[in-house]
């Protein structure tokens, strides 16, 4: 592996742990294995290194969330499959991210003194909800979904259980609350299916 890219995956394991304020220049350079001329003859400040890590930190949310959804012709499909992979995949990914993922902590952490950076990594946030706002629409097009549907206020709730698990995994790394967020997210669209509601009345009726 080169230096560059070394210096890269080092990076993000360590803001991943302590948060990019708490991380020093010579921590990397620990951890990387470099001097302090390897560190900067490849990046001119720690301030130059951050885009380069969110750029690596935003192709492993790629590769680990978007597997598969190409090979689902289903809209609704494709969503559920994005939270089974993020739960699954992306959250325990203890090699890349053994902290966590990273978004959540650094736009909290850089909002008052890195705004710049903070908006940065917000760029991100925008960006998954208006595919899943898009994947919703494309369901309810499709008829997966009830007319009516307002899939920007489902792609918002969806999108705070995403951040909310995230949270609350990087905190104790327990599976139970991730599961049982990612099944709600997912019964819930399927209570959004042309007569979800009235067949989930039925069972639960059923079963009183």
């Amino acid at each position: 592996m080169k230096l560059k890219q070394k210096i890269i995956l080092e990076s993000l394991r360590l803001f991943s742990l302590k948060g990019f304020l708490s991380t020093a220049v010579q921590d990397i350079m620990t951890a990387a294995g470099c001097s302090k001329g390897g560190f900067y003859n490849h990046f001119k400040s720690k301030e130059e290194l951050f885009f380069a890590v969110l750029a690596e930190a935003r192709k492993i949310w790629r590769d680990h969330n978007l597997a598969g959804l190409d090979e689902i012709a289903s809209p609704v499909g494709k969503v559920k499959q994005l939270l089974f992979n993020f739960r699954d995949v992306y959250l325990k990914d203890t090699n890349c991210l053994p902290g966590g993922c990273i978004f959540v902590s650094l736009s909290v952490e850089l909002d008052d003194q890195f705004p710049e950076l903070a908006r940065e990594v917000s760029r991100g946030f925008a960006g998954l909800k208006n595919m899943l706002t898009r994947f919703l629409e494309q369901g309810k097009e499709a008829g997966e979904l009830r007319e009516g549907t307002d899939t920007e206020a489902v792609a918002a709730m969806i999108f705070a259980g995403i951040l909310g698990t995230t949270v609350i995994y990087g905190v104790d790394k327990s599976s139970a609350p991730l599961d049982l967020t990612i099944e709600s997210l997912c019964d819930y669209l399927d209570r959004l299916r042309p007569g979800g509601a009235e067949l989930l009345s039925r069972v639960v009726g059923r079963n009183c």
